[in-house]
């Protein structure tokens, strides 16, 4: 166990604790520091707390801080597509098919045990030891994937996805003549009130969607779009065009399978990212191309 005491400054007084305590402490997220508060952790004056409470000038804050718990993952020797390798970042080529995180029945078999038998540099988060994966791509959507090689990278990468200087560009095929050359979707996504295990465009307990795009070609009953993804809530692109009529094709989880098409998942390939180096603050942009089944449904749908 470390602890950290901080004395409240007046410039913060009447922050949330939740807030405030993430904003002093750069290398805790705020849902790390909910965490310590929810585990009595953190106390004001010598009392627990809510993450609800504000902080007033002159409160004397303690905050006991877990040890980092060693990784306990197996390593697991995988051809990655590597594009790009520094001493700060990995970039990769996902394929269809390979996990980002070990969940319950996969353990093993994911992108985090490839990077563990990769290499030993990466970063931690949240006060654990675990692999500095910044953001996640679905199962079934391949493409390019960011990871940091050490905390400081993990942190700067994190805040650049925060204020959304991240760039996500994706393309995709949707089920129908799309009339719009371009356009933005701007719907909030939460939980589908009716399958949890959906998301959905709900107003209540949802957070802001924006997913801006452009028709590359269209075809008979089908439109090839390049998707520029401004904001990162889970299925969004998925979720904003099954809204509107449109769902990606071979997505039976908010569209449907299509018969006439040899395709198992949905099309959907996250084809380029750009950054600022965390390291050398230099704007970089890397592309993944085109997986060849993506190639074969495009050549398909003419």
């Amino acid at each position: 166990m470390a602890s950290r005491e901080i004395t409240v400054k007046e410039i913060y007084n009447n922050y949330r604790i939740d807030k405030y305590l993430a904003e002093v402490n750069k290398d805790f997220s705020r849902s790390y520091i909910q965490q310590l508060i929810g585990d009595n952790f953190v106390k004001v004056n010598g009392k627990t707390i809510k993450k609800s409470y504000k902080v007033k000038t002159g409160d004397h804050i303690f905050l006991t801080i877990n040890k980092p718990k060693e990784l306990k993952l197996e390593k697991k020797e995988m051809d990655l597509d590597i594009i790009y390798e520094d001493d700060q970042i990995i970039v990769i080529n996902k394929p269809v098919g390979l996990i980002v995180h070990p969940v319950k029945g996969n353990k093993s078999n994911t992108l985090v045990n490839a990077l563990l038998a990769h290499t030993d540099q990466l970063g931690s988060i949240n006060g654990t030891i675990r692999p500095g994966i910044i953001h996640r791509l679905d199962k079934n959507t391949s493409g390019t994937i960011v990871v940091a090689k050490s905390q400081d990278s993990l942190n700067t990468l994190l805040k650049q996805f925060k204020a959304r200087e991240i760039k996500k560009i994706y393309r995709t095929i949707i089920k129908g003549v799309l009339p719009y050359n371009s356009g933005t979707i701007d719907a909030p996504i939460g939980r589908n009130p009716k399958n949890r295990t959906k998301m959905a465009v709900v107003k209540n307990n949802s957070k802001k969607a924006i997913t801006k795009f452009e028709v590359i070609k269209r075809f008979n009953k089908y439109t090839y779009l390049e998707v520029d993804l401004k904001t990162g809530r889970t299925h969004q692109i998925r979720v904003h065009f099954s809204d509107l009529g449109y769902p990606i094709i071979g997505d039976e989880k908010y569209g449907y399978k299509q018969d006439d098409l040899t395709i198992e998942h949905q099309l959907l390939h996250a084809y380029k990212i750009g950054f600022y180096h965390p390291e050398s603050d230099k704007w970089l942009e890397f592309t993944a191309d085109i997986p060849n089944e993506f190639l074969k449904i495009l050549s398909e749908v003419q």
